[in-house]
């Protein structure tokens, strides 16, 4: 039987390694490999960009080695705070980076935060560099969903629908009890059949990528494109992240932190 089946559109999936391949005994996570790929393409299109209008790919480089390690920390943190049960009896888990725990918004954040203070610095248009940046921020975003896809996570809740995915039970972690009452038996290999969130985010981040670059030609000031791509990414996840079993919610209420964050940031 498939270890992944996306049943109404007839894709079966034997085989869902996640990992990528081995060096000297150390496993390489595809998640791992996806986000590198990923930010490589996205400082790639960074430089072109900059390129394309008369700036410094250089000082983008520049900018880069900064940005990417405070991303992933911010990343790290933001996964954490919102996960607190999780580690707050085992600390030096929060350093344990091959087990998962990225939010992109953490990630997000500390971009925005790292960009805004080394504009200061370095004098240059903090505006005029969110337009280059944050759509490259979309490309990374549009890719790295696939390594959800391969660690089985940030999937939703049960559905019949076109793109509803099937995923082995016993290979998946943290399983909600609406997805549990909705289990599917076949040949006595046992289903959930979910929301592919993932895919839902990766396919929005694209389309949402290619309006941005088409605009860029037509941009009237410059943070034009910077808030657009606030408010494109904002509207995705209000809407996906309603769809998901795993969210980071805010203490004990029940509201996902993603959620708000996005209304306010939209607002914004």
């Amino acid at each position: 039987m498939p270890e992944v089946w996306f049943p109404n559109l007839g894709i079966e999936i034997e085989k869902l390694n996640r990992v990528a391949f081995s060096v000297f005994g150390f496993q390489v996570y595809k998640y791992g490999l996806i986000i590198g790929i990923a930010i490589i393409l996205a400082t790639l299109l960074v430089l072109r960009e900059a390129k394309r209008s008369g700036q410094d790919p250089d000082m983008y480089v520049d900018f880069a080695l900064y940005a990417i390690i405070l991303s992933i920390i911010g990343a790290r943190l933001y996964y954490v705070i919102f996960s607190w049960d999780m580690y707050k009896d085992n600390p030096l888990k929060i350093f344990a980076f091959r087990e998962g725990g990225l939010a992109i918004y953490g990630a997000v954040i500390a971009g925005i935060a790292t960009g805004f203070v080394y504009s200061r610095v370095k004098k240059q248009n903090f505006w005029l560099m969110a337009d280059t940046i944050l759509p490259s921020l979309m490309l990374g975003q549009t890719l790295g969903r696939w390594g959800n896809f391969f660690n089985r996570e940030a999937f939703g809740g049960y559905t019949d629908g076109l793109f509803a995915m099937r995923y082995i039970k016993d290979q998946v972690s943290n399983i909600s009890p609406e997805v549990l009452e909705h289990t599917v038996t076949v040949n006595g290999v046992e289903y959930i059949q979910v929301h592919p969130t993932f895919l839902y985010e990766s396919l929005w981040n694209l389309c949402w990528l290619i309006f941005l670059i088409l605009l860029r030609k037509h941009k009237r000031f410059d943070g034009q494109i910077g808030a657009l791509y606030i408010i494109g990414y904002g509207l995705g996840r209000v809407w996906i992240e309603g769809l998901r079993t795993d969210q980071l919610l805010i203490g004990h209420t029940g509201i996902a932190v993603s959620q708000v964050l996005s209304a306010v940031l939209i607002a914004a």
